[in-house]
């Protein structure tokens, strides 16, 4: 069939084949059927009455928040034995038992022993679940990049018995976390594995505290040995940096808590820790507790950001005048001329890893090879830097996304969050977390702690925390208000004209 053209009167024009006639049988079946198929998808809500699904997709914008495009799988009841090994193991490798109690001193293996049975029930029931061996974030398939890399740089390595030694304790570390962020699917577990972390801060820091009263030093006598100087907190440095972590997590539990009661607790909890904190003498500590004390109230008080920062300063003035004179002293020989000689040291090993980074800086010396090249045989004390040198630079840009990613997806939940935080108490849980990294990053400039459980169990936290914000929204950790589905209709009609048009003419169809 040919029709004249409106420029060119004797112009033949012939249809080409996406432009067929309406009365073609493909044609006449495909498009007032799609027309149909979304005419029903909008009038389903209205079927049987004003009440609306809010689960369908025309609200999933609105329930889950305008970050969540949805970058998780459904979220599914499963792994509770899974989860009861990870508190156990978690419980292990904190406290180390049978470094505490003799009596348990033949059961060195018991954490590895959790790991295996966990991952043995882990398994199995996450592909029953999710039919996958793990969720898939960015931050999982960045941490699984930086395990690979640690491999790659085992070959090359000078002493490779050491960095496979080494790779082999990062990927017990990489498991468990992977383990973490697909099994903690509730708020209870979230919460349980919070309150494991602050328990275990309540008791490094009561013990910490003890030590300096009771004038327990190091062999130099100027500085506590960390937790009964063994553990995994024998460094006290370590000691700071865990703690730094966890004081912010205290004082979101704090904004969340209903009762004066549990508000106090956690309260206490956060005096605790920032004494436990200050009499490590840790400078790195102070400095991360400086920091992610500043996003915090930043953050909560952004509304007047002028009076936060006078009242951060004034609570700064205050902290020197009650703090030990020995940290004060360690700060100010930190810098100038007046810089002693673990200072200058730290300086020196800086530059040495740096120089280690460039001399190798595809796939570094090999993981936990960097002593070879030091100084005195001494590590990086800089997390950074150990693994540039240890694993190359790409691996330091792997790590710093990692953290980053992370930090993105609870801005994420601040930002939609913060207007009505009175009533979404995950606000407060998300800036906290935040905080805790902040002050991760800034108290690992000064150990070498890259491969260590710290950073992957506040990732953990972070991913966890934004999986279950993403399935509940805003009803996540209670006090959400509970509201009408003509208020969310109202709400979409403020926000997204295009979506509400069609639901507002089919509602007032339904009440004519």
């Amino acid at each position: 069939m040919s029709f004249k053209s409106e420029n060119f009167v004797d112009e033949m024009v012939t249809h080409p084949r996406r432009a067929r006639l309406w009365s073609e049988n493909e044609g006449e079946a495909e498009w007032p059927k799609k027309r149909a198929t979304k005419l029903n998808e909008t009038d389903q809500a209205f079927e049987t009455g004003p009440s609306v699904n809010l689960n369908a997709p025309a609200y999933a914008e609105r329930k889950i928040g305008s970050t969540s495009v949805k970058s998780w799988p459904e979220l599914r009841r499963a792994h509770a034995v899974s989860f009861v090994g990870l508190l156990l193991f978690t419980a292990v490798t904190y406290f180390r038992p049978y470094e505490l109690i003799p009596a348990l001193a033949g059961f060195n293996t018991m954490a590895f022993w959790l790991a295996v049975a966990t991952l043995a029930v882990f398994i199995p029931t996450q592909f029953a679940a999710e039919g996958t061996v793990t969720v898939r974030p960015r931050e999982v398939n960045l941490a699984l990049l930086l395990l690979l890399a640690g491999l790659l740089s085992t070959p090359r390595a000078l002493e490779p018995a050491t960095a496979w030694a080494s790779f082999v304790d990062f990927a017990k570390v990489v498991t468990m976390f992977i383990v973490m962020v697909n099994v903690v699917r509730t708020e209870m577990r979230w919460r349980a594995m919070i309150w494991l972390s602050l328990l275990v801060s309540l008791v490094l820091s009561v013990s910490a505290v003890n030590e300096y009263l009771m004038g327990h030093f190091d062999a130099r006598g100027e500085r506590i040995a960390g937790f009964l100087g063994r553990g995994l907190f024998e460094n006290p440095n370590d000691l700071a940096l865990y703690l730094v972590t966890m004081i912010p997590l205290a004082l979101g539990l704090l904004f969340v808590a209903r009762s004066y009661s549990k508000k106090l607790f956690y309260g206490l909890c956060a005096l605790l820790m920032v004494a436990g904190t200050v009499v490590t003498l840790s400078r790195g500590g102070f400095l991360g507790l400086a920091c992610a004390s500043f996003v915090l109230a930043w953050k909560i008080g952004r509304r007047n950001r002028l009076a936060t920062v006078i009242l951060f300063l004034l609570v700064i003035v205050i902290f020197f005048i009650f703090v030990p004179p020995e940290l004060t002293g360690r700060l100010l020989s930190s810098v100038g001329s007046n810089a002693e000689s673990s200072a200058v040291a730290r300086q020196n090993l800086l530059w040495r890893s740096i120089f280690v980074t460039l001399t190798h800086p595809v796939l570094g010396v090999g993981m936990g090879n960097f002593h070879i090249f030091s100084i005195h045989e001494q590590v990086t004390h800089n997390a950074y830097t150990q693994v540039s040198s240890e694993m190359g630079i790409p691996a330091m840009i792997i790590y710093v996304l990692f953290i980053l990613f992370a930090l993105k997806r609870l801005r994420g939940i601040e930002s939609e969050t913060y207007e009505a935080r009175s009533q979404v108490r995950v606000f407060y849980l998300s800036v906290a977390l935040q905080a805790s990294l902040v002050g991760y990053m800034v108290s690992s400039f000064f150990a070498s702690v890259a491969y260590l459980w710290n950073i992957y169990f506040l990732i953990g936290y972070a991913l966890c925390l934004h999986r279950l914000y993403e399935a509940k929204g805003r009803e996540l950790f209670g006090r959400a208000s509970v509201r009408k589905p003509f208020d969310i209709l109202a709400e979409s009609n403020e926000s997204d004209d295009s979506l509400a048009a069609p639901l507002t003419e089919n509602l007032a169809r339904y009440e004519r």
